[in-house]
């Protein structure tokens, strides 16, 4: 039966909601103060990371914890406002962090991981944006041969337990695939699996236009309001009253702002992330997503030139920017690939909503009949929206889904 259905938010976790739910049959409105895409969703790396099987865990041991103390890392920073105001969350961020609690995380997160592909292609198809994607995953590359060898274990492990494929390269063979590179790298571990997108925002706008050809409504406007209401929910966003008989919240770190106001509270904390593009300075140029994982950046060959993206950064969302960790990995990218000039005029900063056991929630709200809650996919909202909005619509459907949701309902917390 065709219901009516408002969905907040146009990330991609919230276009993908929106569109599979359309194709279900219902009547949806997507609504955002942006065009689609252009906060969190513009700003990653983008990569569809099926690799990605093993969320980002608190560190625990000794060494890293005195490592990140003076702040100056790359792969992690933070700000005294961000400590204090996420205190709580990153507590419980550590607790599940322990060794058995992280082992009993990862399959759970990694059902999700294996969905990405599947749901991915089918909304290219749909939105005819093969032109942006590529398939040639990303080389991970290393320094030393200690490091190297650490990396190969896991990369072995995941592709023992969840099929995740990856081919190891020397020296030589690195040089190969990336000649522009310097040579005091020992070799690389290339993740086979990985979809590339060459310009991440604009495969959400693609997948939005791909909604409304379908038959679905676009607002963009403020949201003022949102509420229960006899015939389910309504909402005031810019001049319009809308009103739907259910509702999801895809809001990304902006959405306990909202869930606060319905009595729902949610631990969830932000990591903001810089990046900046640049032009090749030398003829040579760089063919493939790198991940420099010894120090925390990635440098991705998009369409409006290198993109740089730095590491996490754990401050409040409208804290100030600090661009020094950006301007470290610039300093770091510097000595191994011939960067060119900065093509951006300033750089970009966007926020990763994160829950405590890494692990997005995906559901019904049973504090209020009709509304559904998609967020907290941390690092990879990119990767996971379209699973996730298949998913969703299944349980908005009374259908079984294709994986146990149970892992990532609301009551958890």
């Amino acid at each position: 039966m065709s219901r009516e259905i408002l969905v907040l938010g146009a990330g991609m976790v919230g276009v993908s909601v929106a569109w599979h739910l359309q194709q279900r049959g219902h009547q949806v409105t997507l609504v955002d103060r942006n065009t689609p895409g252009r906060e969190t969703s513009f700003g990653n790396a983008g990569l569809i990371q099926r690799e990605a099987v093993r969320p980002y865990a608190f560190p625990r041991d000794l060494k890293t914890l005195l490592r990140v103390l003076p702040n100056r890392d790359i792969d992690i920073r933070y700000q005294m406002g961000g400590l204090f105001k996420f205190a709580g969350p990153l507590l419980r961020y550590w607790n599940q962090s322990t060794p058995s609690r992280y082992a009993r995380i990862v399959p759970e997160y990694a059902a999700l991981i294996e969905q990405s592909l599947d749901t991915h292609a089918e909304m290219i198809r749909a939105a005819k944006a093969e032109s942006l994607m590529s398939q040639d995953g990303y080389i991970e590359v290393f320094r030393s041969s200690r490091a190297l060898a650490a990396g190969q274990q896991m990369a072995d492990e995941v592709q023992t337990h969840f099929g995740v494929t990856h081919q190891t390269l020397d020296a030589a063979a690195l040089a190969r695939m990336e000649p522009g590179l310097t040579r005091d790298l020992v070799g690389g571990i290339h993740w086979t699996q990985p979809w590339n997108a060459s310009s991440p925002g604009g495969l959400v706008a693609a997948y939005a236009l791909a909604f409304q050809q379908a038959g679905g409504q676009w607002l963009q406007a403020e949201l003022h309001s949102l509420e229960p209401h006899q015939s389910g929910w309504q909402a005031c966003a810019g001049q319009d009253r809308i009103q739907a008989e259910q509702v999801v919240v895809a809001l990304g770190p902006w959405s306990t702002d909202w869930l606060k106001k319905l009595d729902i509270a949610l631990p969830l904390f932000v990591k903001r992330g810089y990046h900046m593009h640049y032009a090749n300075a030398e003829q040579t140029p760089l063919k493939h997503w790198l991940l420099d994982s010894e120090v925390g950046y990635v440098l991705a060959p998009m369409q409006t030139g290198i993109r740089l993206t730095s590491g996490a950064e754990l401050a409040t969302l409208d804290a100030k920017r600090r661009y020094q960790q950006l301007e470290a990995a610039e300093n770091a990218a510097r000595r191994f690939f011939p960067l060119g000039e900065r093509l951006d005029a300033e750089p970009w900063m966007g926020g990763r909503p994160c829950m405590p056991d890494m692990k997005p929630v995906i559901g019904p709200s049973h504090k209020h009949p009709g509304l559904w809650l998609a967020v907290g996919h941390g690092h990879q909202g990119f990767t996971l929206g379209p699973a996730t909005g298949k998913l969703l619509g299944q349980m908005m459907d009374g259908e079984t889904p294709d994986i146990d949701m149970h892992p990532y309902r609301v009551e958890r917390f």
